[in-house]
């Protein structure tokens, strides 16, 4: 029984592995999330075929209650709701592994006769998975607008509170290490770290938020590992550290793709606010408006679109319609290309989920350091709820909060047309001085609706 048990652990990592790969695209992340989940089916198997599983009431109950409340959720949620989603599931997880190090304590007496490594590994699960929830819950309400989006802060108490409440836990898990077998210690525990994610995420502003998310994932899985070398599990171990290093894989590339640090993020983001359309002096600036006839006209002589697809086209559901406009545009021999960033929406990979949605072709999706060179030859970019992704101050400016933060350079464009359904502030709390570039037209209105009045307009000429 263990060298099947340890077999099919080996099959499982490998559909674990085959399936991440199938991540890598729109037109495999179907097959490779099957493929994972066929691989997660055949590691719980295994692991409720161990020698010396018991409560079998207990498991079947709490797999029945898990498959009621997360098959019906996972079918409803809309798409613009996924990162909610995915944050609430990710803690989800990091609270499990937070819950398993606390019944490990129980059971083996505060780790009395455990080897040294099996304690460090349950405590360092503990600690980090109780970050992880209670740090995506508050993600999660940032994201579903339970809480505001701008930074909540203790302003110069910020830093020491952190550093206090992260000591607290450390010291804590110490004791408990050294012989501390009080349950209260245990809970002290939890209950420090689980401070520690909700101070930590709640000065991090929404702009910020693609970042958290996938830095809370890594967690998370981190935490599984640790908490698969304290049990001995070799299936929570090769899908933690899985998840662990791609989550902190993405980490990075998104930092780098806003030009900020980890730690910086961490210890308080920018974003979250919401501006007034005007200049620093306070003297309201003109824009240019346009209406739905005048840019598919505009659109119906071009040579070249570029779409920039951001949160507020998430919000509209506006990308089926988009690809029926861009059909109706490639039908009259124009090109049509769409420029991704990196942290454009609310987690990574939004935008394209969204077009993948609707059909877009993949090879029409150009990532942000592939279209910058394309944007001198395009005739028009349209901008369709994209705001500080696309906000020339992260060039100009070294005053701007998102000053250094690499843009999709659509200003260099012939012409620039801006889908919004007001002057609004994006993340980040400050104007786009792209609304106020002589080449820039506003198109006011709600994404879907503006984008169908344009179908109707092409269809007519």
């Amino acid at each position: 029984m263990t060298t099947f048990i340890a077999v099919l652990y080996i099959i499982s990592f490998a559909l674990f592995i085959y399936g991440l790969m199938g991540l890598t695209g729109p037109r495999t992340a179907v097959r490779g999330n099957w493929i994972a989940a066929v691989g997660m089916g055949i590691a719980v198997i295994a692991t409720l075929l161990t020698p010396g599983m018991s409560n079998w009431l207990l498991i079947a109950l709490g797999v029945a209650i898990g498959v009621v409340v997360g098959v019906p959720s996972a079918r409803k949620v809309k798409m613009t709701a996924m990162p909610q989603m995915v944050a609430l599931f990710n803690g989800v997880g990091g609270g499990a592994v937070a819950l398993i190090a606390w019944v490990e304590f129980r059971t083996t007496d505060g780790y009395a006769h455990e080897p040294a490594y099996v304690a460090i590994a349950s405590l360092f699960a503990a600690i980090v998975g109780s970050i992880s929830f209670w740090g995506s819950n508050i993600a999660f309400g940032k994201l579903q607008e339970l809480i505001s989006g701008r930074p909540i802060t203790l302003g110069k108490l910020q830093q020491p509170v952190n550093a206090l409440v992260l000591i607290a836990a450390v010291v804590l898990a110490v004791v408990i290490a050294t012989g501390g077998d009080a349950e209260l210690l245990m809970i002290g525990l939890l209950v420090a770290a689980g401070v520690l994610g909700v101070v930590v995420v709640l000065p991090i502003g929404g702009a910020d938020m693609p970042v958290v998310i996938s830095l809370l994932n890594a967690l998370t899985g981190l935490s599984a590992a640790a908490m698969g070398l304290a049990l001995d599990n070799t299936a929570l171990i090769v899908a933690g550290m899985i998840v662990g290093a791609s989550g902190s894989i993405l980490t990075n590339l998104m930092a780098k793709a806003m030009n900020r640090s980890i730690p910086a993020i961490v210890a308080g983001g920018f974003g979250g606010g919401t501006a007034v359309a005007s200049s620093g002096s306070g003297e309201v600036r003109p824009v240019r408006s346009t209406s739905a006839s005048d840019t598919a006209i505009q659109m119906a002589y071009a040579n070249k679109v570029v779409v920039v697809p951001g949160y507020g086209m998430a919000v509209a559901q506006a990308q089926h319609v988009v690809r029926e406009m861009a059909k109706l545009l490639e039908a009259k021999g124009i090109t049509v290309a769409y420029a991704i960033h990196p942290v454009a929406g609310r987690m990574p990979g939004h935008m394209n989920v969204l077009l993948a949605e609707a059909d877009v072709p993949y090879e029409q999706l150009k990532e942000m350091d592939e279209i910058n060179s394309e944007f001198a030859q395009t005739d028009v970019a349209l901008v369709i709820g994209a705001n500080d992704v696309t906000n020339p101050a992260a060039e100009t400016d070294p005053g701007s909060p998102i000053y250094g933060m690499p843009i999709l350079k659509v200003n260099h464009s012939r012409s620039v047309i801006v889908l919004k359904r007001s002057m609004s502030s994006g993340f980040a709390g400050i104007d786009n001085e792209l609304f106020y570039d002589a080449k820039t037209s506003m198109l006011f209105g709600d994404a879907k609706s503006s984008v169908g009045e344009i179908v109707e307009e092409l269809k007519a000429l």
